[in-house]
């Protein structure tokens, strides 16, 4: 990897000489400042995509679409254009004047297809919606062609309820808890209270990732019962549907933007907690098996603005190509008053003696000092 940071020398930006700047202003091959939030990053023949929400000067809906961007190092990026744009016809799930959030990009070996699933508000909705839309593509910068868009596993119970846990969840009543954040409601949420409501039509699905495991089975983790629950789901061998199977993580804990990344048989997700716009302080659960069960540990962020995991949100952790030890958390620096100029904050996770994985800022970093790469 180091060569090929020295073949694009000559495009080094505002990033500095091979460096990666936390926060600051990125710009893409051009000058222009990259428009890619809330975004993942895939690794396909050599080179790496990310995707991202192409954000508008001002205001919240999308106008454009999914934008991807490719590069040989982390560093240096290629505007390749709109992978998934708005559709112009009235109606259409993704019409302009939708929100499109958190796109992630997997490629399916048995298909040979990209497949994308996305964060889908419709538009005129705010985020009454919660939706989850698939598309696909033939090539990692697309164009992508969307599939459709819906709420997942409707009909489906998790795959760790009890035929007498579907009964008890059954049998709560949303109008016998008008006040939320009581230990009553909390016991009935963790119970099923909005997992119950929405079973019929299935879960909401709201701040998202995709992760593919060793065995390349495909997980679809997203926000649901009103961002107070997240959710693991199975999706199908091609990726585009669910298999049915599902759990839920930390019923009533109030996550959303879930990361997630597997080290030594180890699965690990970073989470934030539901504060808007407004950072928070970072969680963080482990498992032995994606299953769970998950325990919830300590933010890993250490130092000065912890407690704000350094002013992000996270949205993706990166396996970098190459390195055993390679794993970048992505996050987004979020400007309400003008999304486009949200920043971009990736970070090295570091792993102290016990294993656990931490996060230290940086002012700057090398993805090829940082990592030691075969390829």
């Amino acid at each position: 990897m180091s060569g090929l940071m020295a073949v694009f020398c000559s495009f080094c930006n505002a990033w500095g000489q091979g460096q990666i700047e936390p926060g600051e202003v990125w710009t893409d091959h051009a000058g222009r400042p990259i428009n890619a939030h809330g975004g993942g990053v895939l690794w396909h023949e050599g080179r790496y995509y990310w995707y991202g929400e192409n954000r508008p000067a001002s205001g919240f809906v999308t106008e454009v679409g999914v934008e991807v961007y490719s590069s040989p190092d982390l560093v240096h990026w290629t505007d390749e254009g709109v992978a998934l744009a708005v559709a112009e016809t009235p109606g259409s799930p993704i019409e302009r004047g939708c929100i499109m959030e958190r796109p992630k990009v997997a490629y399916n070996q048995l298909t040979g297809k990209f497949v994308m699933l996305f964060h889908l508000e419709l538009k005129g909705q705010g985020y009454a919606a919660a939706r989850v839309g698939f598309a696909e593509a033939d090539s990692p910068v697309g164009p992508f062609r969307f599939i459709r868009s819906l709420r997942p596993n409707a009909g489906k119970w998790p795959a760790d309820f009890s035929r007498r846990d579907i009964r008890r969840a059954k049998r709560l009543k949303e109008a016998d808890y008008p006040e939320w954040w009581t230990p009553e409601w909390r016991k009935a949420v963790a119970e099923g209270l909005l997992l119950a409501r929405d079973v019929p039509g299935g879960q909401m699905s709201r701040d998202m990732t995709v992760f593919v495991d060793d065995d390349g089975k495909a997980y679809h983790i997203f926000a649901a019962e009103e961002n107070l629950t997240l959710n693991i789901a199975e999706l199908t061998d091609d990726y585009q549907d669910y298999t049915g199977r599902f759990v839920r993580v930390a019923p009533g804990g109030q996550n959303e933007a879930p990361t997630i990344f597997k080290r030594d048989g180890t699965y690990w997700m970073i989470t934030s907690g539901c504060t808007g716009w407004t950072p928070n302080e970072a969680r963080m659960f482990r498992a032995s098996s994606v299953w769970g069960p998950w325990e919830q540990l300590p933010s890993p962020f250490r130092g000065e603005e912890a407690g704000t995991s350094f002013r992000t949100q996270g949205t993706y952790v990166l396996k970098v190509k190459g390195a055993e030890e390679g794993f970048v958390f992505m996050a987004d620096r979020w400007n309400p008053k003008s999304l486009q100029d949200s920043r971009y904050v990736w970070l090295p996770l570091e792993f102290n003696e016990d294993g656990m994985p931490e996060l230290h800022w940086k002012d700057r970093w090398s993805p090829a000092e940082c990592f030691d790469t075969t390829d």
